[in-house]
C-alpha cells in the first residue's frame, strides 16, 4: 500500500514539474488587438480558405520562418512589432492582382515634398540612388521631373495622408507604395512620424525607398530575410550596396535584364 501512495506521489511530482505548454495566457488584451489588426493587414486571405485567428497567426509564422504553433507567443509578438512596410505579405492575389507591371522602360519620378529629418539634397541623393538599384539590373531608367505629372509620386505625410490609408505613428508602419498603374499607381508614401536620416540611426531613407520602389515597378514581398523585399526593416550598410540575388531574380522576372 506504502508503494503505491509513494508512485501516485512521484507521478503527481512528476507532471508538477513538467515544463508548461505555452500558451497565450500572458498576452495582453491590449496585445491581442493589436496582433488582430496586423493579421487583418498583412495575411488578406480569402474567405474560401483559412481565416481563423489561429490560421492567420500559422500563415504569419510560416511566411517569417518561425516553428508555426497558432500560437500568440512572446516572439511572434515580437515579429509583429517590428517596424515594417505597410503592404500586405500573403493577400488572395499574391500581393498584386494580375502582377502588375509599366508597359514602358523610361519612368519619371517627382518629389512632392520633404522630410524635415534631412537636408533636401540628401533626401535627393536617396531617392536617385533607390531607383538606380532597380535601373542597375533591368532596362528600367528614371527621371526626375519637377512640374509635370511624373510616373511615380513621392511624398511624406503622417497619419490621414490623402490615399485612405493613414499611417500609424511612430516605430510601425514606415511607408507603403503602389503597384504600377494609372492614378495612384507605382506612388509611394512614407510616415513623418518616423525619423529618417541617412546613417543607421532611426529609419535609412535610401533602404526602405529602394525597397518601396520594389512595389511600385510590381514586386511584391519576399520570405527571403536577406532579401530587399522582405517586409520588415532592417538596417544594413549602405556604401557600394548591391541588390541581393532574390531581389534581382525579382525584378528580372518582370522586366528583364539590363
Amino acid at each position: 500500500m506504502l508503494q503505491v501512495v509513494f508512485l501516485a506521489i512521484l507521478s503527481l511530482s512528476c507532471i508538477l514539474a513538467m515544463p508548461a505548454s505555452p500558451t497565450n495566457n500572458n498576452i495582453s488584451p491590449s496585445d491581442r488587438t493589436f496582433a488582430e489588426t496586423y493579421l487583418d493587414n498583412y495575411y488578406l486571405m480569402t474567405a474560401k480558405s483559412k481565416t481563423t485567428f489561429v490560421e492567420k497567426i500559422k500563415e504569419m509564422q510560416k511566411f517569417f520562418g518561425m516553428s508555426v504553433t497558432g500560437r500568440l507567443d512572446s516572439d511572434t509578438m515580437t515579429m509583429m512589432k517590428t517596424p515594417r512596410c505597410g503592404m500586405p505579405d500573403v493577400a488572395e492575389f499574391r500581393q498584386f492582382p494580375g502582377r502588375p507591371r509599366w508597359a514602358k522602360t523610361q519612368l519619371s519620378y517627382r518629389i512632392v515634398n520633404y522630410t524635415p529629418d534631412l537636408p533636401r539634397p540628401v533626401v535627393d541623393e536617396a531617392i536617385r540612388m533607390a531607383f538606380k538599384v532597380w535601373s542597375d539590373v533591368t532596362p528600367l531608367k528614371f527621371t526626375r521631373v519637377s512640374s509635370r505629372r511624373a510616373d511615380i509620386l513621392i511624398q511624406f505625410g503622417a497619419r490621414s495622408h490623402g490615399d485612405g490609408i493613414p499611417f500609424d505613428g511612430p516605430n510601425g508602419v514606415l511607408a507603403h507604395a503602389y503597384a504600377p498603374g494609372n492614378g495612384i499607381g507605382g506612388d509611394a508614401h512614407f510616415d513623418e512620424d518616423e525619423r529618417w536620416t541617412s546613417s543607421s540611426a532611426g529609419f535609412n531613407l535610401f533602404l526602405v525607398a529602394a525597397h518601396e520602389f520594389g512595389h511600385s515597378l510590381g514586386l511584391d514581398h519576399s520570405r527571403d530575410a536577406r532579401a530587399l523585399m522582405f517586409p520588415n526593416y532592417r538596417y544594413v550598410n549602405t556604401r557600394n550596396f548591391r541588390l541581393p540575388q532574390d531581389d534581382v531574380n525579382g525584378i528580372q522576372s518582370i522586366y528583364g535584364r539590363k
